[in-house]
């Protein structure tokens, strides 16, 4: 007696197709376009979808695998600055000035005709490859050892607010000279990372940060053309946040402190440069 073929069921979302799979999960059938290997089996779209962590969750995800994200934008914006106010100028070539490193740097004149903006975008501008390296290699040195620790945010708040002290004492140091880079905000971070250390019981100079903030100390002092004022102007600003973003253990601050510390300091700072025109 000839028994008939096995009637095959058909596939779930496609019903025009015989199939004899089904998902190892839910148990539906599914041809193999509707199939995706799984560590066990095979599972449907549907339940690979299901599964799948909603959007939030999958920001959370991609956002604690950036753990320099911060430092790498801000080293982004430095590199293509430095693209921008260079590339088709005299300054590759002869070491000239030109108009676009003026039209972002830093001097008390521009600021009497109320480009405040200047404080800023001087942090952003450097004088030829060995300036934007040296900062660049740095910035990411201390991003590497301070972004993970403090977060995203307050590094970048501390990073801004040694920036415009950066800014404030190139202004009182030497209010006429053209000023730019990022040495300022370096420096703060520099300044912040010893504050720290100091009052989690760990001695800076017995740490390559130490040797490494003596060694630019020394440099500001003897090379010239360093602007003295901006980098201890940001080193102080970095310094002052530092006291209350690493409280020891026993003298927490409350975590808001840790925002609005480094916004304060860049506010003192942004009123000691108004006081200066």
């Amino acid at each position: 007696m000839n028994l008939p073929p096995p009637v095959l069921p058909k596939c779930t979302r496609h019903p025009d197709r015989p199939t004899g799979r089904s998902c190892t999960r839910c148990g539906r059938p599914a041809c193999s376009d509707c199939l995706v290997q799984a560590a066990v089996g095979s599972h449907c779209v549907e339940c690979i979808r299901r599964d799948r962590p909603d959007t939030r969750t999958r920001a959370r995800y991609w956002n604690a695998g950036q753990p320099m994200l911060a430092t790498k934008i801000i080293i982004a914006i430095n590199v293509l600055v430095f693209i921008y106010t260079n590339t088709g100028s005299s300054y590759f070539n002869s070491g000239g000035m030109n108009k676009n490193l003026v039209d972002l740097g830093l001097a008390k004149v521009f600021l009497y005709n109320g480009e405040w903006y200047r404080l800023v975008t001087c942090g952003f501008i450097h004088f030829g490859f060995f300036h934007v390296g040296m900062n660049m290699f740095l910035l990411y040195q201390l991003g590497s050892m301070m972004e993970g620790e403090m977060g995203r945010t307050r590094f970048t708040l501390v990073y801004f607010a040694a920036l415009l002290a950066g800014s404030a004492g190139a202004l009182m140091a030497n209010p006429d000279a053209l000023t730019g880079g990022a040495s300022g905000a370096v420096f703060g971070l520099m300044g912040a990372a010893f504050v720290g250390m100091r009052l989690r019981g760990i001695n800076p100079m017995q740490t390559g940060l130490g040797l490494t903030l003596v060694l630019n100390l020394v440099l500001t002092v003897s090379v010239s053309g360093i602007s003295i004022g901006g980098h201890l102007g940001g080193l102080a600003g970095g310094a002052l946040c530092g006291l209350f973003l690493f409280s020891p253990s026993h003298r927490p601050m409350p975590q808001w402190v840790g925002y609005a510390a480094p916004v304060c300091v860049g506010l003192a700072a942004f009123l000691v440069a108004y006081s200066l025109v």
